[in-house]
């Protein structure tokens, strides 16, 4: 065991004096994620309730707040979410592509709604959807394998649709793949021009276009008589194991970004001085360690406000916190996070909700969607985008009743829809008074 420590630390040392990672090397660290908690998952279940477990997550309803920790267990939830993110790594993999920044979002984002809304069945058809529209194109489907990834946040429509009551086996399970399939061809060019309403200061991009997507199906499938009631399953109780388990994690990326590069903390610093606005990639532009080291930062400070203000660690938040870390390899940082969290806590002081209401710890920590916001135009910006996204996100759900997963992707475009115009307003006025010209 001891040799075996010896020989990962000198390959890290080799790689921190300048000998570049192989395309291998770094999918197999960016697996460790997923295969991580799957080991834990083995450990606080066994393997006869994890199986109980993935049955039941498979056939329950998963549109918000579903924690599959209360349906399935710990266990079954880290499994169901560690399986499909291997499967999508492998994807990527074997397309031929390279690991970015990207990559890593997706394959955190993928795990973390494993664990409230996405499972190894309910997924593949909208995926299958993207690749019918990569082939009608005649266009490589490498080039939307990640809105492919991201629009599976839709995936609870695919599971209700199969919980038709009233029709045929037969019936629901072919109209459930068809929709979702019609969900994976349009995500392309709707999530390409939603990105042109809001430039880039919403990082949630897709989940905006989700949104679209999930108040249509939903308006037809009231209009035929479908309706979904309100749902929330939360679990609680298990800070003290989760605490742990994430601290491991993201103090293992630091760690091993330390070791991989010599120079991490002036890059890191650079990464600090970025607006974050979407399209950012941390790895392209500053290298895999000091992305790693961004990550695992940001996924303690999302941790321990989460526990400061009284939070739960369970699927949901977990998951939210997962995405925080997922996207400080496209666009978050410290600098750009905090003012936006503290703009939802403000809200949570004067508004008639409190900060530990489920709803308001997910927008807690997934209104850094907005970070960009905060990295252009500061912190007074981004504590007014906290302010108001906690708002629309917490009543914007009922719009398509639950059903994209991504419901803070869809308040936060709505919010820089509304907020960035009136900051570049502001900003030139103050431009133009500097430069005495006519205001």
């Amino acid at each position: 065991m001891n040799e075996k420590k010896v020989k990962i630390t000198a390959f890290l040392r080799g790689k921190r004096q300048g000998n570049k990672l192989s395309r291998k090397t770094k999918f197999t660290l960016l697996g460790m994620m997923p295969a991580y908690f799957i080991a834990a998952g083995f450990l606080l279940q066994s393997p006869g309730e994890i199986w109980e477990g993935l049955v039941t997550i498979i056939k329950e309803p998963d549109f918000l707040i579903t924690d599959y920790f209360a349906i399935g267990g710990i266990g079954a939830a880290f499994i169901n979410a560690g399986i499909l993110t291997l499967i999508s790594l492998a994807i990527v993999y074997y397309l031929g592509m390279e690991l970015s920044g990207h990559t890593i979002t997706s394959c955190f984002l993928m795990f973390g709604f494993s664990l409230f809304g996405k499972n190894i069945l309910n997924i593949w058809s909208i995926m299958a959807g993207v690749f019918l529209y990569a082939a009608y194109h005649k266009t490589p489907v490498t080039r939307y394998i990640y809105v492919g990834f991201y629009g599976t946040s839709l995936s609870p429509i695919i599971t209700q649709l199969m919980q038709i009551g009233h029709l045929s086996l037969f019936f629901r399970i072919p109209l459930s793949i068809l929709v979702g399939i019609v969900i994976g061809f349009v995500l392309p060019p709707l999530s390409t021009h939603s990105h042109y309403s809001h430039k880039g200061y919403s990082l949630y991009n897709v989940g905006f276009a989700a949104g679209i997507i999930a108040t249509v199906i939903v308006s037809l499938m009231k209009s035929f008589g479908l309706e979904t009631e309100s749902r929330l399953i939360w679990s609680t109780g298990n800070n003290g194991l989760l605490f742990v388990l994430l601290l491991l994690l993201f103090g293992g990326m630091i760690i091993l970004s330390l070791e991989m590069s010599h120079n991490v903390c002036k890059r890191y610093k650079r990464i600090l001085q970025t607006s974050g606005i979407g399209g950012t990639d941390y790895v392209k532009s500053e290298g895999l360690g000091p992305t790693l080291l961004n990550m695992g930062i940001n996924g303690i400070a999302a941790t321990m406000v989460l526990l400061a203000v009284g939070g739960d660690l369970n699927g949901p938040t977990i998951g939210g916190i997962l995405t925080v870390a997922g996207f400080s390899a496209t666009g978050k940082h410290l600098r750009n996070i905090l003012p936006v969290m503290a703009g939802v806590i403000i809200g949570s002081v004067a508004k008639n909700w409190g900060i530990t209401d489920p709803s308001a710890q997910l927008a807690l920590l997934l209104s850094t969607t907005l970070a960009p916001v905060a990295g252009e135009f500061g912190i007074a910006a981004g504590i007014v985008g906290g302010f108001l996204h906690s708002s629309v996100a917490m009543n914007v759900g009922i719009v398509y009743g639950g059903m994209n997963l991504y419901n803070n992707g869809f308040a936060g475009g709505i919010i820089a829809m509304f907020l960035v115009p009136v900051a570049h307003s502001v900003r030139d006025r103050r431009a133009r008074a500097k430069t005495h010209m006519s205001l």
